[in-house]
């Protein structure tokens, strides 16, 4: 599927103030999407995971936007600094410990070539699947993380669009797993047909930066 779509799209030089703007648009995602973020929780977690992710992205929020960022490594470590202390359960280490190893691969840089901006994520996956103790196919947030780097890594540009279809085509096949993580362990076979929470907010996280990446498109 992702080597089908490995052709055309926009090229990369990624700035401060685009990094502002997907976190400002993740930040709403998770806000207008948290009734069907603990929905998805409920039905195989503990149920909180909607209220936790738009608590913490509402806390970077008002810390990104009283600073004034010389470098995008520092905006992404308080983004991973604030969820790691503001995203309860699970989430919050992950989704700081994913920031936090952005921060480092950008670090000291004001805009982002690709190659450095695909070490980030890559880094990111190596960093929750360390913390997590977890790999692709567990039917956690590593399943969209995985399939997105593995679309950057395929290609020299990014289209916007695709970048969303490969995300959301990642958070669907967690349907088809037995969960082996977490509360969804426990519940085995009983996990299939459903959706894991954090898969979608993960999808949510790429489809605000697939979103700041079309706007800027020329």
């Amino acid at each position: 599927m992702v080597s089908e779509l490995c052709n055309g799209g926009i090229g990369m030089n990624f700035s401060i103030d685009q990094a502002r703007r997907w976190i400002e648009k993740t930040n709403q995602y998770m806000q207008q999407n948290k009734q069907l973020l603990t929905k998805l929780d409920r039905a195989i977690g503990d149920g909180d995971h909607g209220m936790n992710m738009a608590r913490g992205f509402n806390e970077v929020i008002h810390t990104v936007k009283e600073t004034d960022y010389e470098s995008i490594s520092d905006l992404m470590k308080d983004v991973a600094v604030t969820l790691m202390s503001k995203v309860g359960g699970v989430a919050g280490p992950l989704y700081g410990t994913a920031f936090l190893k952005i921060s480092q691969a950008w670090s000291g840089k004001n805009q982002i070539d690709y190659e450095t901006f695909t070490k980030g994520f890559k880094e990111a996956v190596l960093g929750i699947k360390e913390r997590g103790r977890t790999s692709r196919g567990e039917k956690t947030l590593v399943d969209v993380w995985v399939a997105v780097v593995h679309y950057f890594e395929c290609k020299e540009e990014i289209d916007a669009e695709q970048l969303i279809i490969i995300a959301y085509d990642a958070v669907e096949k967690t349907k088809e797993m037995i969960g082996t993580k977490g509360r969804t362990a426990y519940l085995k076979e009983n996990s299939l047909g459903h959706i894991d929470p954090g898969a979608m907010s993960s999808y949510y996280i790429f489809r605000s930066l697939s979103e700041v990446l079309k706007e800027d498109e020329t």
